[in-house]
Formats: C-alpha cells, structure tokens, sequence
C-alpha cells in the first residue's frame, strides 16, 4: 500500500465517509514537517503534516492542543481529524483552511481575549509537547513564576549550557531566573489557555476574514505570554492591540513582561538554530536584571 492511499484509509475511517483521493498538492509548513494539501473528489480538503515515526507522538500532542484552543469557540481553528502512524510515516491529519481573506486585526485581538478567558485552576498542561522542535515541560504547577521560572527559562537555558551557550549569556539568565519574582509586583496572572507560539507565521485569515490561529504549542499560562509572541517577530498592529486591550487590560507591567515571555522564544530559537540569537538572549536577560535590581 502506498502512503497516499494509507493516508485516505485512515480519513475514510476517521471522518466515518469514504475519501476518494482527487489530487494532492504541497503546501507551506515550516522546516520542521513535509505538508500537503489532499482534496477529494467530494471536493473535502484536508491538511496534511509527516514526520518520522518516532515523532508521532508530536503530532498527538498537537492534535489534542487543537481541540484545546477550540473548545471555547471563540476564534477559528482547524479541526484534527486523526494521526497515528502508517507506512513508516507519522501523520497528523486536519481540517484544511482556506487563508489569505481581508485582514482583520481588531477582530483577531477580541477573539484572542475571548480565547484567554478560558481558564484552568492550574498552570501547565495534562501532557508535554513541543515548542518548534524543541520539547516543551507542562507539568501542574500552582505557582506561576515557578512553573515559569523552571520549565521554560530553566529547561532553555540547561540546553542552552549543553550547546555552547557563553557564560555570559547562562550567568545573566540564572541571576535572572533568582530575581523572577520581583518582575510580578502586585500582578497574580490567572491559567489562561495559551496558543504557545504565536507569531505571524502562525494565524490568519480564512477567505471570509475570519481570524485563524493554527500550529500551537498549548499549555495553561499567563496571557501575557501570548500577547509578548505577537510583538516579537512584527507585531498585529495598533488595531489588534486596542481591541486586546479594550476587552481585556493588561495588567501595567506586561511592557517589561514582554520581555520575559519572548526571552523563552529567543532562548529557543539558539538551542535550535545558534548564531546571534545567544546575543540578542543574553542583551534582553541583561536588562530584564536592570529591573529585577
């Protein structure tokens, strides 16, 4: 059997309706999966991510955040449809959604503070999974700046000592991680669900200009977190901002926060792909301590 044919198997079996395979074209996906777009001949469409088998695991995981960011309805995102292993590929399978309608940015920051509202008694997650490539901790935690402190600035900075990270850069990051709780005055940030990795290359327009948010890394954090990711790599825009802001304020300390949240991001993007962003971690952790003192 080859791999197309297992493939629509598995969606005739998962979607309860018989998938005949019309034509199959790829798709953008990032560097980390193959993707590819397969349409039948009932003209359903369905997103398609491989991988190696062993890393299937990441694709149930991705699954199961995808349900998370969609059980409270309060933004687009695709439905899973099914994942596994077959013909020696592991294989995440989804609604296909059509992009590239009007943007709407306004909407997208309603429907953002819409989405954070669904809160959890706890920080964390029921599972781990991966933030890129990269594994991402989510064990239960009560307290936030510990849960923050040990499994997103601590597990970044342990890989970062492993893969030739200056000790510049891992002195500034562990004064930092001590002084953690003088960067949260007065602000006790509820478990909101959080997209995880939220940058522009993850949402969206559908056709109809519905915002869509896709590729997530799920867990129960401060919404800041979310927010901070939107600003790293471009930003939304003034419009998204005010409407985040209109239906639910941030707390006056998020514009140092910013800088916390995006350091697990930039820490991250040296563990998986070196170069300046060891300097870009260690100038932001620096005067991140400028506040701490």
């Amino acid at each position: 059997m080859t791999l197309l044919s297992a493939l629509c198997d598995e969606i005739s079996r998962a979607s309860g309706s018989p998938f005949v395979l019309r034509d199959r074209r790829g798709a953008a996906g990032g560097c980390i999966n193959e993707t590819a777009v397969l349409r039948g001949q009932d003209g359903r469409g369905f997103f398609v991510k491989l991988n190696r088998p062993d890393l299937a695991h990441m694709f149930a995981a991705e699954a199961e955040g995808l349900l998370a960011l969609r059980t409270p309805g309060a933004i687009r995102v695709p439905e899973p449809l099914c994942h596994g292993v077959v013909e020696g590929r592991g294989f995440l399978v989804m609604e296909h959604v059509p992009l590239g309608g009007p943007s709407r940015p306004a909407l997208f920051g309603e429907q953002l503070a819409a989405l954070h509202r669904h809160v959890a008694p706890r920080f964390g997650w029921h599972r781990d999974n991966t933030i890129g490539s990269t594994p991402q901790i989510n064990p239960w935690c009560d307290d936030w700046v510990v849960f923050y402190r040990e499994h997103r600035l601590g597990f970044q900075i342990r890989r970062a000592a492993k893969v030739g990270g200056g000790a510049g850069l891992i002195d500034a990051v562990e004064r930092l991680m001590e002084g953690l709780p003088a960067l949260f005055p007065g602000y006790r940030p509820v478990a909101s669900v959080l997209h995880g990795d939220l940058w522009s290359g993850n949402h969206d327009t559908d056709r109809e200009g519905r915002p869509v948010i896709f590729d997530p890394a799920v867990y129960y954090g401060d919404r800041e977190a979310d927010v901070a990711m939107t600003e790293l790599f471009g930003g939304c825009g003034p419009e998204f901002y005010a409407a985040y802001e209109s239906a639910w304020p941030l707390d006056p300390g998020y514009r140092v926060r910013r800088d916390l949240y995006n350091l697990y991001h930039l820490l991250n993007h040296f563990n998986l792909f070196g170069g300046g962003y060891a300097g870009q971690s260690e100038r932001v952790a620096r005067r991140l301590l400028a506040e701490v003192r």
